[in-house]
């Protein structure tokens, strides 16, 4: 019990301080941000998948598959918006012979 105590206070501290450093970054920064963290999301679908194949416990496993299926949907909502972003760069004018 205490790995899980230690562990969620690793988790609730961790995601306090990204959304500071996210929260003030300028908007202009966050196009290229999310190809980076499109990057940070695939090691944390690796480190799912490896969480929940292990099968140490019951807990380990469930939180591993929901911990699979939250960073794979965050992984391609980020693949999407980045791709809708570039989208909004590309001429709509079209090309000449």
């Amino acid at each position: 019990m205490p790995d899980l105590i230690s562990s969620l206070y690793v988790f609730v501290l961790a995601g306090f301080i990204g959304f500071e450093v996210i929260r003030r970054i300028s908007p202009l920064l966050h196009t290229p941000l999310m190809s980076l963290t499109n990057a940070l999301d695939a090691i944390a679908v690796v480190g799912a998948i490896i969480l929940a194949g292990e099968r140490q416990s019951t807990l380990a496993t469930v939180l591993g598959t929901l911990a699979v299926v939250a960073a794979t949907s965050n992984l391609v909502g980020g693949f999407l918006i980045t791709d809708r972003m570039l989208k909004m760069f590309k001429s709509s004018r079209p090309k000449k012979p």
